[in-house]
């Protein structure tokens, strides 16, 4: 399969948003929700960093490891930001291609070349307050007051190349943004099965 080829009938769902905001929390939250359910993947992603405590749980590969992973087509998308090279994983890919709705924490920067891959793409912007960005950047304890501070000057609101985008606000409750991912998934889920199901029958 040419990593050219776009990929129907299924969804790929891209999650984004600024460091602190929660991606990964409602990723984990819908994941133990689905879990069992074969048609709905979330994606291991590769990135050229170490696997650290309270960080976003993912493979990792040195520059070198990841270039010749790369070039064996390990991944169908691949993007570099913030000095690291990211990766999804081709099974993706292969996912959606059968029918399946796959997930990813991914990089606003890298949407474009993600949506070049899979043309029927969900954008899912997961935003916050700024107090509650810095709060949450501060307990981390990773960043400087002044570090934060830049951080969150550089937030973007906008998302290239998205061909359909939805706005989900975590400033509150958890269980509030949980539920309202997990409905989001459970209708793309739907409408694929329901592609599927079009297709099929048109054969």
């Amino acid at each position: 399969m040419s990593p050219e080829t776009p990929l129907r009938p299924g969804v790929f769902i891209a999650v984004v948003g600024p460091s602190g905001v929660g991606k990964d929390s409602l990723i984990a939250c819908a994941r133990q929700h689905f879990a069992g359910r074969a048609d709905i993947l979330f994606c291991r992603r590769t990135i050229t960093r170490t696997a650290d405590a309270g960080a976003e749980d993912h493979d990792t590969m040195s520059e070198v490891e990841f270039a010749r992973a790369e070039a064996n087509g390990a991944f169908c998308a691949s993007w570099r930001a913030h000095g690291l090279r990211y990766g999804l994983p081709s099974a993706a890919a292969v996912h959606v291609e059968t029918g399946g709705v796959a997930i990813a924490n991914c990089s606003r920067a890298a949407l474009d070349a993600i949506r070049a891959r899979f043309p029927l793409m969900l954008v899912v912007s997961v935003v916050a307050s700024s107090e509650v960005l810095a709060a949450r950047l501060a307990g981390r304890g990773r960043e400087t007051e002044a570090e934060i501070r830049e951080r969150l000057s550089r937030q973007i609101d906008d998302w290239p190349g998205a061909a359909e985008a939805v706005r989900i606000d975590n400033s509150g409750p958890l269980d509030d943004a949980c539920s309202a991912f997990i409905a989001l998934v459970e209708a793309r889920a739907f409408d694929a099965t329901s592609r599927v199901s079009a297709l099929s029958a048109g054969r």
